[in-house]
Order: structure tokens, then sequence, then C-alpha cells
């Protein structure tokens, strides 16, 4: 059943905008059609710029803190969806684009798939979302040994046909 919403939604979705722009520019004429759509867009880079900075802020401060910054980051990522689809002609993604910059609406979302989500630190100031039913990479590779340098010494039992000869065995 999914499967036959893909196609739909890729031939609807432009027949709409294109049904968008023919009801608003018979309401507001050719011109404010057009300024709508270029303002539309310039809105869009305004507000995923200053939302963007406000976020860093927000993930560079919970970091300090020492709490994953889990929802300010997926804030992230809707702001620029949200930028994106405002940038894209018609109206339908604009209204979608506005909604995704509110944060209440942002709430909402995150209440709906915040619990299926999980923000993993890379240790190396790095963070990646990833959903929860997957396995952490290091379950998926097998047992992890950490070691420290004076822990671990590489001493070949055979020289490796890849190692370049001392000066002395030549």
């Amino acid at each position: 059943m999914r499967l036959f919403l893909v196609p739909l939604l890729l031939l609807g979705w432009p027949l709409a905008e294109i049904a968008g722009f023919v009801l608003v520019g018979r309401a507001v004429g050719l011109w404010g059609t057009l300024g709508l759509v270029i303002g539309t867009a310039i809105l869009g880079g305004l507000l995923m710029r200053s939302q963007g900075m406000h976020l860093l802020r927000q993930i560079s401060q919970e970091s300090r803190e020492g709490r994953m910054p889990g929802r300010a980051l997926i804030d992230g990522a809707m702001i620029v969806v949200a930028g994106v689809l405002l940038l894209l002609p018609g109206f339908l993604t604009d209204i979608i684009g506005i909604l995704l910059f509110i944060p209440g609406i942002r709430s909402l979302i995150w209440s709906a798939i915040g619990k299926r989500i999980v923000v993993v630190s890379s240790g190396k100031g790095g963070f990646t979302a990833r959903h929860r039913s997957a396995k952490p990479r290091a379950e998926a590779l097998g047992p992890v040994f950490d070691l420290d340098e004076q822990e671990f010494q590489r001493r070949p039992s055979s020289p490796s046909p890849w190692t370049p000869p001392d000066e002395k065995d030549c």
C-alpha cells in the first residue's frame, strides 16, 4: 500500500503546486505571485540563518554542560528542511516550510519521532542520529577492546612481504 503512495505523491505534488500557482495568480496577478515566491525564498534564507545560529549556540551550550543535544540536532535538521522547502518554488512547500519554523510544530514532530531516535556522540565532537532499533556500531562489529599504547605493541612474527627490507638485510 505504501509503495502505491510514492508515485501518487510524485505525480500529485507538482500538480498541486501548479494548481496553487494558478489560484494565487488569479487572485493577486502575475507580479504578485512572483513576488510571493521570491519573498518566501528570501524569508527562508533569513529564517534559516537566524534560527540556525540560535541552534548552534544551544547545541554548544548543551555539549559544554555534558548533555546530549538530541532535540537541538533534530530541530536543526527540521530548520534546514524548512529553509530548503521555502527556497523551492511552490506554495505547498512554502506552507510546510513555514510550519516547520514554528517551535510548537517542531515540538509536536519531536514528540512523535523522539522516542525512536537516539543521538550518539562520536567522542570527537561529532554526533550522529540513528533509529532506536539499529544496533550500535560496536555491537555490529563484535567485541571492542580499548587498549592504551603501553598495553599494545605490534611485533611481526615473520617479515611481511609488504614491508621494505632493512638496510642490514641487503
